[in-house]
């Protein structure tokens, strides 16, 4: 029996390689193959799947102060996760962001060097962000934006939401009121005009350019492709190539309709109903209703309905490691 272990991180209690290792840890006590591949769908995590970091840059943070953020540089590709250096978490979350002041040039910074060093592919991770500024920070942080035509830039962004709507979509997620909400649309309202004189583009169109509070328009202006996440992340680690299996184990720590909606599960899944290949999703808990809308799709096993939320939250990995278990014994 072979099994493809493709799962996305337990957020907040297991990365993507940490579960991946622990579903091949089950498989190997069986003596059954397991080939790992760690996932994620553009966000957060991104860079840890591609490779990892193996550079450190100070860079203007979110709020204006220096942050450390790592990136990678590998051969001719970068990889930059604008979580990173732009992200909620280095705000200090919803509750200790600026919404109006947050900006984006930390990423920029982050671009500006890759560029430097000599990339000729650059991807960004949307995801986590603190700011809607449009982008606007990243740009006057690239000296000369031309050169980004001179390279592939990926955009990888798990999101539809429209330039314009960034704000009144995400902004109460990242601190901003009523009125900031107004404020920041016509913010980006004003940012569209620009790059469309600038670069004749017109950002009010592309889906996805509301990502990361406007970020993907701008990097859509600059010459960027945005490409779905996990459709990116697929590509890069050739997820294509290890689909001749028996079994499919994939995985995250929250499942609801989200999931299935540029997500990993909701990937794997897809792929498994192509080769018609049995999938089975190992998550930390799980939105019922969107269990039973997709039951017949994919076997969804709930380490909260197993274990118990407690158990699921304090040992992630054991508990994961009995479930894939369970699903071994009765597949076996």
């Amino acid at each position: 029996m072979r099994v493809l272990a493709a799962p996305d991180k337990f957020k907040g209690t297991a990365t993507a390689h940490e579960v991946a290792r622990t579903i091949a840890l089950a498989c190997a006590e069986r003596s059954v193959e397991c080939t790992k591949i760690p996932l994620a769908d553009g966000g957060d995590g991104l860079l840890e799947v591609l490779g990892g970091p193996n550079r450190i840059s100070t860079v203007t943070g979110p709020l204006g102060g220096p942050v450390e953020a790592g990136w990678r540089l590998h051969r001719d590709t970068a990889v930059i996760e604008m979580a990173r250096a732009s992200g909620l978490i280095l705000a200090g979350g919803c509750n200790g962001n600026d919404p109006l002041a947050a900006t984006t040039t930390g990423t920029g910074q982050l671009i500006d060097q890759a560029l430097d060093l000599g990339a000729r592919r650059i991807i960004v991770g949307l995801g986590g962000s603190a700011s809607t500024d449009g982008g606007f920070g990243a740009i006057r942080a690239i000296n000369a934006v031309s050169r980004l035509k001179q390279v592939e830039l990926l955009v990888a962004c798990d999101v539809n939401t429209m330039f314009t709507d960034a704000a009144a979509v995400f902004g109460p997620q990242k601190g901003a009121s009523p009125v900031q909400v107004k404020m920041l649309t016509g913010r980006l309202e004003r940012l569209a005009q620009m790059f469309a004189s600038d670069f004749s583009i017109d950002v009010t169109t592309i889906k996805g350019g509301g990502a990361a509070g406007g970020l993907g328009g701008a990097l859509a202006a600059l010459g960027g492709r945005l490409v779905a996440g996990f459709e990116l992340v697929a590509d890069e680690l050739d997820v294509y190539d290890y689909l001749d299996v028996d079994l499919i184990i994939t995985g995250e720590g929250r499942l609801d309709e989200t999931s299935f909606d540029g997500k990993v599960v909701g990937g794997m899944t897809e792929l498994a109903l192509e080769h018609d290949t049995p999938i089975v999703a190992i998550v930390g808990d799980a939105d019922d209703q969107t269990v039973e809308r997709h039951r017949h799709r994919v076997d969804i096993v709930s380490l909260s309905e197993l274990f118990g939320k407690k158990l699921a939250m304090t040992e992630p990995r054991q508990s994961i490691q009995r479930a894939a278990e369970r699903i071994l014994e009765r597949t076996l």
